[in-house]
């Protein structure tokens, strides 16, 4: 059976996007890894699945390249959103994720902003491998963690140029405070609502840019008290917007913009 995709990225970070609305769940495991090749299939950072949800417009699940599923996906929420306004034809959806059901909005300069949840603090929804203050870990640096469905861990640096978040990244992703390993940010505040991020993303890779470590970083940066909603951030692909009241859902605005579409 052909199976029907489009390539999009935000800012850079690239996915993936399948519609399976009205049939089987097209996607294992196995077939995500060999889809996410960059050499021998599709490649991407993540895959986003549409399917039949009864309470909203579509159920979306998600992917990594490396065949693991994860919870939540910024990016590809925003494009699948994307796809839902304009087939809708209207400046508002609703999609569920394993966050819940969330609201995506299209807003007046044609970008799109999701919700992503509500952030997690506590440190066995991290998780983390001990109780600990998830304001300022016991690591050089003292970085704050949060979940937004996934593990973020976010050091502030007064410049971030020097940083080798290569060699730098790794180290943190595994360190045996983190059960299932972490993505690391890192984060020069500009001012009280823009920061510079650049991320190592867990299972490895340094992407142009993320949602869910953009909301990471700020919503860890307004808990320190360092900035203040709305915050732009700057990764290396381009800016998106994360806003936060200190309690209840992030929202996350941006770009998305269309590469091509096919099938296998």
């Amino acid at each position: 059976m052909p199976l029907n995709f489009v390539k999009l990225h935000a800012n850079g970070d690239d996915f993936m996007l399948v519609d399976a609305r009205g049939r089987a769940e097209p996607i294992t495991g196995e077939l995500a890894r060999r889809l996410g090749d960059r050499h021998r299939g599709v490649g991407f950072n993540q895959l986003v699945v549409l399917g039949d949800c009864p309470e909203t417009a579509a159920q979306l699940t998600f992917w990594n390249a490396d065949g693991s599923s994860l919870d939540t996906c910024g990016s590809a929420t925003r494009g699948a959103a994307d796809l839902l306004l304009n087939e809708s034809g209207t400046d508002a959806v609703r999609v569920r994720t394993a966050r819940g059901i969330l609201q995506c909005t299209r807003l007046d300069d044609r970008s799109v902003s999701v919700e992503m949840g509500a952030p997690q603090f506590a440190w066995q929804d991290i998780p983390l491998a001990r109780p600990l203050d998830t304001l300022a870990l016991p690591l050089a640096g003292e970085p704050a963690a949060c979940s937004m469905g996934n593990p973020h861990c976010t050091f502030f640096v007064d410049d971030l140029e020097p940083i080798d978040v290569a060699a730098f990244g790794p180290r943190i992703e595994t360190d045996p405070l983190f059960p299932r390993k972490t993505n690391v940010h890192v984060v020069q505040v500009i001012d009280r609502q823009t920061i510079r991020l650049r991320i190592w993303e867990r299972n490895g890779a340094i992407p142009l840019g993320s949602g869910s470590c953009a909301c990471g970083a700020a919503v860890n940066g307004i808990r320190r008290g360092l900035l203040d909603s709305p915050v732009r951030v700057l990764c290396d692909g381009g800016p998106v917007t994360v806003s936060w009241d200190g309690q209840g859902q992030v929202r996350l605005a941006g770009s998305v913009t269309k590469v091509f579409s096919g099938w296998l």
